[in-house]
């Protein structure tokens, strides 16, 4: 393995191109702007982390430009996105490349599935940082970790592979044979969190408080509820250890939704809250408080 296309240039996408290529690995960075793709073919990425300030040479192309053979595509837009973005590269599918989602959020492994076969298809989580720093550049300061699986036994034969492929650029990867439990914990979290971060405009430390945490639970229980009607299970102790240290060490973070409603963007909330909300829909679960949250964030959209 070693040629990989990334699918959105965003904080993560932009990280994860730069650590690949300066693994060694022949990337491409495909997004919509081409402008800023000429910015990136030309100079690179810069990335600066704990290490210091690198400069990472990739391709940079629209979609259509692209072509293969590709090892593996990275799909690393916002969920709202997902379907047009996989489909925009639908021609690299030569039934030997593989596709892996780290994306936020439920419906990403459903679009994949449009294009791709099951059989290769990858999904997983990753509490990496990222921040932008200007159209070709991202700072991530910190360590972070990336779990992923197939969301198939035969898909899950290749997750070794790409676990090697990402370490090679220094991504501590692991291939989990549970990873759906993690995609739905880490939906849980930030059902919990950033919706309510959203509507109030607080850090997350503002949620800090006996209604903020109240609220937040609420919301782990009914995903955790939601996920035991489908067969899947979580760690309700493992989810509160996670809130608890967010609010007590990330206090100052603005989650990506709330820098969206900032921005007057349009926010992950239906591959979030609203996710959850249509899966529990579909299992007979009741999840009040998720809705309303759901709701509240609908409300503020840009129409």
């Amino acid at each position: 393995m070693g040629k990989v296309v990334v699918v959105g240039a965003g904080a993560m996408g932009c990280l994860f191109a730069a650590r690949l290529a300066l693994g060694g690995q022949d990337v491409t960075v495909v997004d919509v702007s081409a402008e800023r793709l000429d910015l990136i073919g030309r100079e690179g990425i810069h990335l600066h982390d704990d290490g210091g300030h690198h400069v990472a040479k990739v391709g940079a192309a629209l979609a259509a430009d692209v072509t293969g053979p590709v090892d593996l595509v990275i799909l690393m837009t916002k969920g709202m996105h997902s379907a047009a973005a996989i489909r925009s590269v639908a021609h690299l599918d030569d039934g030997r490349c593989l596709a892996l989602t780290l994306q936020n959020g439920l419906g990403n492994v459903e679009a994949i599935a449009e294009v791709f076969e099951k059989k290769r298809i990858l999904w997983g989580v990753t509490d990496f940082p990222a921040d932008l720093e200007g159209p070709n550049a991202v700072a991530s300061h910190g360590q972070g970790h990336i779990w992923l699986g197939g969301i198939n036994t035969a898909a899950h034969a290749h997750a070794d592979a790409v676990v090697a492929l990402l370490n090679a650029g220094a991504l501590n990867a692991a291939a989990d044979a549970n990873v759906q439990s993690a995609v739905w914990e880490k939906v849980a979290f930030n059902a919990a969190l950033n919706s309510l971060s959203t509507i109030t405009g607080l850090p997350v430390g503002g949620l800090d408080c006996a209604e903020g945490r109240r609220i937040a639970v609420q919301v782990l229980d009914e995903t955790i509820a939601t996920a035991a009607a489908l067969g899947i299970m979580m760690d309700r102790a493992r989810l509160m250890t996670k809130m608890d240290f967010a609010l007590a060490n990330h206090r100052t973070h603005k989650p990506s939704m709330l820098q969206d409603r900032l921005a007057a963007r349009l926010t992950e909330i239906e591959s979030i809250n609203g996710a959850i909300e249509r899966f529990a829909a579909q299992a007979g679960v009741q999840v009040p408080t998720t809705r309303l949250l759901a709701d509240l964030v609908r409300m503020g959209e840009p129409r």
